[in-house]
């Protein structure tokens, strides 16, 4: 529970929440004076959080203006998908392996799920599914160093999955993908899962370019 957290914990969790679901924009300031007025706290916590937050990459410092959030840039994405392209295949295959039935179904419900969060048309309940289905993926598999570094990965992933489904045009092409996923898996065709799986971050990276070269940031949106 947030609530049971300590208060630089919770500082840090709402600002990082922000940024990740585009609540607060690319190159938006980061007041400390501001935020702690919003959230109810000293500067201190904040002052932590943001430290924190320049650790993860997820806020720059800048000269003569300070902390600010860091822009999503295609090296960026480039790098973090490329790295997680590899992971999901890797998953995928070994998913088809070794994920039991209990596990299987587990899978095509996430994948339902899904498809209900897009007639709800709520991008956070979007993302927060689509999260499920592939955790799913990846617990399968019952390798624990390979679960911790796509977690790691994930927290990175999320403020550009969160990108990715903002492009509603992309949504029949998501729920393809993933029946096909399913469908792969539990036949255990590991070619064709790993080759969807790829196809699947290729996409993604397709959609977030696009969106990167018609603006120079984000339109994010959103209150925090």
């Amino acid at each position: 529970m947030e609530d049971a957290l300590p208060l630089r914990d919770m500082v840090y969790h709402k600002i990082r929440q922000a940024i990740l679901v585009g609540d607060m924009q690319p190159g938006e300031r980061l007041m400390e004076i501001h935020l702690a007025e919003r959230l109810g706290v000293s500067r201190t916590p904040v002052r932590e959080a943001i430290h924190k937050l320049e650790q993860e990459g997820l806020v720059i410092m800048t000269p003569r203006k300070g902390a600010e959030v860091a822009q999503i840039t295609e090296q960026g994405l480039r790098d973090v998908l490329e790295v997680r392209r590899g992971l999901d295949a890797m998953s995928i295959e070994l998913a088809c392996e070794r994920i039991k039935d209990g596990d299987k179904k587990a899978l095509n419900d996430a994948r339902v799920a899904f498809e209900e969060a897009i007639k709800g048309g709520d991008i956070r309940e979007l993302a927060r599914t689509d999260v499920a289905f592939h955790e799913i993926i990846v617990r399968a598999t019952g390798n624990q160093r390979l679960i911790e570094v796509v977690t790691q990965m994930a927290e990175q992933m999320y403020r550009y999955r969160f990108e990715y489904l903002k492009d509603t045009s992309s949504y029949e092409k998501l729920v393809e993908e993933h029946r096909r996923m399913c469908e792969y898996i539990e036949k255990g065709n590991k070619q064709d899962a790993a080759k969807v799986a790829r196809e699947h971050i290729d996409n993604q990276e397709k959609s977030i370019m696009q969106q990167l070269h018609r603006t120079s940031g984000f339109g994010f949106g959103g209150e925090f």
